[in-house]
């Protein structure tokens, strides 16, 4: 039988968790080690909906992307949905998991999985980690020459954005080159212009990253649950692979938590 342990070791067998930022808190974030898996269900965040939506489908397992605790828990009392989360959790024999930045930095993670989705080819790592030129956070590769506002619009249809925000100073109308980073990632804004992409992909941009750095290069900020919802796929591949009787099923009642009316 699958142990809770077996399905974190494939994830981090996959995704280092030497490879996460000093900040984050990825791994087993509640549960037991031990508990036999009846049934594995994959979200970008943990809310009591999908705490749920486990409990009905009979999976005593979830894998997330973001951390359910990720600033921690200074006392256990149900005053919010996190503490709540984990009360409920504990009380029913579930287990919850997070990969977070090590899935972000690992070769093949989310930066290369939306990369794929957008054909595009002779990827690298935008910022490698130290010592380690196939980890790191972003990737930078090449497309065929296309024009800006076609190719603009093929992120929006890809990614499923309802607005898409882009910088309207850069002179470029062809696109050749493209950086992009799963959710936030303007701190690597300038990573792309060293590697001379015509076009940064990421979410979570702010006004002054627009005006400080538009006239180099077209920024598109797809947003932050755009950018990383694919992590589901990936989870689910690494899942899947090492354990195809194992029932493993995407979230139906995870939504993005920002509309724009």
């Amino acid at each position: 039988m699958t142990k809770v342990r077996d399905i974190a070791s494939a994830i981090e067998e996959f995704a280092p968790r030497h490879l996460q930022e000093s900040y984050d808190n990825a791994g087993l974030q509640v549960g037991d080690p031990d508990a036999e898996v009846s049934g594995v269900l994959l979200c970008l965040d943990v809310t009591e909906e999908i705490l749920a939506e486990a409990l009905t489908r009979e999976c005593n397992l979830i894998v997330s992307h973001h951390p359910l605790i990720f600033h921690g828990l200074k006392d256990l009392t149900g005053s919010n949905p996190t503490q709540r989360i984990v009360i409920e959790a504990i009380k029913k024999g579930l287990s919850i998991y997070s990969a977070h930045t090590n899935l972000d930095s690992t070769w093949d993670g989310v930066s290369h999985e939306m990369a794929r989705r957008l054909n595009i080819t002779e990827i690298t790592v935008l910022e490698p980690q130290p010592g380690d030129l196939k980890a790191g956070l972003g990737v930078v590769g090449n497309i065929t020459p296309t024009p800006k506002i076609e190719f603009l619009r093929k992120i929006k249809d890809t990614f499923n954005v309802q607005a898409l925000r882009y910088s309207s100073q850069s002179s470029a109308l062809v696109i050749r080159r493209v950086a992009l980073c799963g959710g936030s990632g303007a701190s690597l804004i300038e990573a792309a212009v060293a590697r001379k992409a015509d076009i940064y992909i990421t979410g979570d941009v702010k006004y002054h990253d627009f005006t400080s750095f538009g006239h180099e290069i077209i920024i598109a900020d797809i947003g932050h649950y755009e950018s990383e919802l694919c992590s589901r796929e990936i989870l689910f591949r690494i899942i899947h692979g090492s354990y195809p009787e194992l029932e493993t099923y995407f979230s139906d009642t995870e939504i993005n938590p920002i509309k724009i009316l």
